[in-house]
């Protein structure tokens, strides 16, 4: 074993005596590498298998908030999400420790349960409107969440205002474009229904979510806030892997008004330049199409 290896491997059996109160003798451990800045391992003992994820310092506040998103989804008793163990800092490095979810196979009637699933997890609203009470993170992007009682407002300050300043400053897009980001938003109250407000995950793409044993579906690594929901719709299709069944079934179960699909690109918007910001700008021209369609 190299010496990152035997530092890892201790720093691990710390976070087990931690949280683990039984025996922490480790049985079985294989590393993961999740993104660019985290590392994850997945741990089996006597007691259980876990799974940690930890970073070397960077992103201050991410798992402390993952761990929050976690449990705001857990409390709604509609989708599963791996619970969570605990959540600290040993010598600058943040980690969070859950459950290890066995994974299966997807059962017969997968796609449309997880459809009527995260419906009823969108009935979930919020007095306070759109928001959320903590910061969070979106990958490695800081997702600000003040409270905003019209969902359109949230979503313009909150979402596309602070990637496209971000951009900007960053000189990742120019000037024209941010012109038009500005006559885009005075459109988008004709072009999108101001919804109450839904709890989403909030990163609703096929690598975020799992099969467990029993082939039902789990939800990881959640970016949560109360927005609209149709939002969280359109960001499933942004890498596809969603099967017909799951829209059919929520919408059944949660209609939504006609012309959604017109308005995937709107929403996209916001997760498009989180890329731009994060991965450069080979993102910039489907941002670019969206906008000179409008």
């Amino acid at each position: 074993m190299s010496q990152q290896s035997q530092e890892q491997y201790q720093f691990i059996e710390r976070i087990l005596k931690i949280h683990v109160r039984e025996d922490v003798s480790i049985e079985e451990f294989q590393f993961f590498y999740g993104g660019n800045f985290n590392l994850a391992v997945r741990v089996k003992l006597k007691s259980g298998e876990f799974f940690i994820k930890w970073n070397q310092g960077d992103h201050h506040g991410l798992f402390e908030a993952e761990a929050k998103n976690l449990q705001l989804l857990a409390q709604t008793n509609t989708i599963q999400v791996p619970q969570v163990i605990g959540v600290g800092a040993i010598e600058e490095k943040e980690y969070l420790m859950m459950e290890c979810i066995p994974s299966g196979e997807i059962n017969a009637t997968y796609w449309e349960d997880f459809g009527r699933k995260l419906a009823l997890m969108h009935h979930n609203s919020s007095e306070m409107g759109h928001g959320l009470s903590y910061t969070n993170y979106l990958g490695a992007a800081e997702q600000k969440n003040e409270w905003n009682l019209n969902g359109l407002r949230f979503f313009i300050e909150n979402r596309l205002k602070n990637q496209i300043e971000i951009a900007v400053y960053n000189r990742k897009i120019d000037l024209d474009m941010e012109n038009k980001f500005r006559q885009l938003f005075e459109k988008l109250p004709d072009l999108i229904p101001n919804e109450s407000s839904s709890l989403m995950h909030g990163d609703l793409w096929s690598g975020n979510v799992m099969v467990n044993a029993s082939g039902q579906v789990v939800l990881v690594d959640p970016s949560c806030y109360y927005g609209l929901r149709e939002a969280e719709l359109a960001f499933t299709t942004m890498f596809g892997g969603f099967d017909k069944a799951f829209y059919e079934a929520y919408h059944e179960a949660y209609p939504i008004e006609k012309g959604f699909h017109e308005r995937i690109p709107l929403y996209n918007l916001y997760p498009l330049m989180v890329h731009v910001n994060l991965f450069g700008e080979g993102y910039v021209p489907a941002v670019q199409k969206i906008l000179n369609s409008y």
